[in-house]
């Protein structure tokens, strides 16, 4: 049974109320039953029962020999980023939530790069101008350069994290920073180079903003812009909350009032306009920090899910005429099993339990437990973060950046979560690292917690928000980068996750956009079938690789590969070999093969970019 929460604990980490209430309730969930102590608003225990005669699923088979190991490879790969926080005295509210970063190809090579976002300072101007944002290029032999200089992203306001895609379809991935205060877009050039466009644009979003996402809503062929936003906590703003003894500290964002979110239509001639209002997503403000587009009710129109943090989580069901219908309370997803509201922060989208629908892993504050919400169909979903054994094992931590991954390549989705607690200076002798947590997906809808036997990279404890989930080796396996604040970032090594076969899709647009986010891909192989959408944004600040990922087990070709774009158009692809990376155009179908990268890739020393058969439209 978790312990009470200590009288040391910051606001934040307490229950918000101080009537004394305690609850037994038994709650009966597909067939199994669960017992739940609450008190004084914290679950103190929930323990799940099965019928008779249930069968638990199997243990993790990623973990059995050859054991699949995350190795830190930040030193060797050359990676020198240390976040910078700016924390001060006044104990600014973004000091302890900045830490973005993300996968891009930003110079279409076929190897993903890394941008990282960087805070800076509120109260130091000298901190404030030396402080910038970092772009890595990848050299393809496990090695990373800093590209920042060349790339032109010069200094910025204080950095929250990032999104990236192709707004104006010339092929080459252009990339949105968001911030406290201005964001920034800035356009690629394609020689390596950015130039900020944010004016010209229309994109700025001053305020504090979280997390971004582009997504077609319309599905005009052009990409268009989704920005969380936090809450009003101006300089002017800012708050005394002293906690403790008198010990100023950071406020609980209950204290501040909550500022809209923005949606930008992208009008096709390198401009958007804001159409929050038009749309209906401006009739709430939710304190947001994730945010992801998806298509949850298969109806081909991607639809905007929220992660709000202590109010409800939204759910924007797009109703294909250019605006949103707001279901998070219809839909089951804006508060937990106990209709209660959680601390909302990173989120993702994956079919995990392989029955063609899109369930919802949302991260929350320690005592909470992260949330996962089952898809049932027809708009309705269910709490299942207990039934599903993800609910005692992420209950003491703080859960950020999230992303479902196959990182052993057993063809079942699992789960990533990025840890590290609120308040980020040290009182009262309290350690504010935490290690990361990962869930493997043992079938019959379980996780299982396995991050202390997966290798020295997952037993790391820091301060983490941001983190993303790509093939950075291009050797058929998914590694991770994890943004820690106030602290070096971490690029872990996947190893021994390509020991079964696996395939990673390119998608390019004709009709719809060029990236070809929206895009719903559904693969069979060995007799199962898998889902994925092209995305880009989710998480906790920041993005995964575009390129799609299928673990395959023991297959070791693709059965079939349907691809509907959002255009409509619909590719399919039969008996594809597994182990290669396949670049598919729209309406053209394979345009591109590239084996996976020799296994030297690992060691950092050897260039293994191989020679490539893809096509760069």
């Amino acid at each position: 049974m978790p312990a009470w929460p200590s009288k040391e604990q910051s606001e934040r980490e307490r229950p918000q109320s101080t009537k004394a209430t305690m609850s037994l309730r038994l709650v009966g969930i597909g067939g199994r039953a669960r017992l739940v102590v609450v008190a004084w608003g914290w679950l103190l225990s929930s323990l799940v029962y099965l019928p008779s005669g249930a069968v638990l699923a199997q243990a993790c088979p990623g973990l059995q020999a050859p054991s699949v190991r995350y190795e830190d490879a930040t030193r060797d790969s050359g990676i020198r980023f240390v976040h910078v926080n700016g924390v001060s005295p006044e104990r600014y509210m973004p000091e302890t939530m900045s830490g973005g970063g993300l996968f891009l190809d930003y110079d279409r090579d076929g190897w993903i790069d890394i941008f990282l976002v960087d805070g800076g300072s509120l109260a130091d101007p000298d901190v404030a101008r030396a402080t910038r944002s970092v772009l890595y290029h990848n050299l393809g032999n496990g090695r990373f350069v800093d590209a920042t200089d060349r790339a032109g992203i010069g200094n910025h306001p204080y950095g929250m994290g990032a999104c990236a895609a192709d707004f104006d379809n010339d092929g080459w991935v252009d990339l949105y920073q968001t911030s406290f205060g201005a964001n920034s877009l800035y356009r690629n050039n394609g020689d390596g180079s950015y130039t900020d466009v944010t004016l010209q644009a229309g994109v700025g979003a001053p305020g504090f903003s979280s997390s971004c996402a582009f997504g077609d809503f319309d599905r005009d062929g052009h990409l268009d812009l989704f920005v969380a936003s936090f809450i009003d906590t101006a300089l002017d703003n800012n708050k005394i909350c002293d906690m403790q003894g008198g010990t100023r500290d950071y406020c609980h964002p209950n204290v501040y009032e909550a500022v809209p979110n923005v949606l930008y239509r992208n009008l096709g001639d390198g401009t958007f306009r804001d159409v929050t209002q038009a749309a209906g997503v401006h009739t709430m403000h939710g304190k947001s920090l994730g945010v992801v587009f998806a298509d949850f009710d298969n109806d081909g129109w991607p639809d905007i899910y929220i992660a709000n943090d202590s109010t409800p989580n939204f759910l924007y069901r797009n109703r294909g005429d250019g605006t949103f219908a707001e279901e998070g309370m219809l839909s089951g997803t804006a508060v937990n099993a106990e209709g209660a509201s959680e601390a909302g922060m990173g989120t993702d989208l994956g079919d995990f339990d392989a029955d063609g629908l899109l369930d919802i892993v949302v991260t929350n504050l320690d005592g909470q437990t992260n949330t996962i919400y089952r898809n049932l169909g027809d708009g309705m979903f269910a709490d299942v973060t207990f039934e599903t054994g993800h609910g005692t094992p992420s209950f003491r931590y703080v859960g950020w950046g999230t992303a479902y991954l196959d990182f052993d390549n057993d063809g079942r989705l699992d789960i990533v979560v990025a840890n590290g607690a609120v308040v980020i200076t040290q009182r009262f002798g309290l350690a504010r690292g935490q290690r990361n947590l990962l869930f493997c997906n043992v079938g019959g809808g379980r996780f299982e917690e396995v991050g202390m036997r997966a290798g020295p990279g997952l037993r790391l404890e820091k301060i983490s928000r941001g983190l993303a989930v790509g093939d950075v080796d291009n050797d058929g396996d998914l590694d991770l980068l994890v943004v820690n604040n106030g602290q070096a970032a971490d690029l872990l090594r996947n190893d021994d996750g390509n020991a079964r076969h696996s395939l990673l899709v390119a998608t390019v647009g004709t009709e719809s956009n060029r990236d070809g986010i929206g895009a719903r891909l559904t693969l069979t192989a060995g007799g199962r079938t898998q889902l994925r959408e092209i995305r880009a944004g989710s998480s906790y600040l920041g993005q995964n690789d575009l390129r799609a990922h299928f673990g395959l087990g023991e297959a070791s070709a693709i059965e079939r590969l349907e691809i509907r774009w959002p255009s409509g158009t619909v590719d399919i692809l039969e008996n594809l070999e597994a182990n290669q990376i396949v670049t598919v155009k729209e309406g053209e179908g394979v345009v591109g093969r590239e084996p996976f990268a020799r296994p030297a890739a690992i060691s950092g020393k050897v260039s293994t970019k191989a020679d490539s058969t893809r096509e760069f439209p």
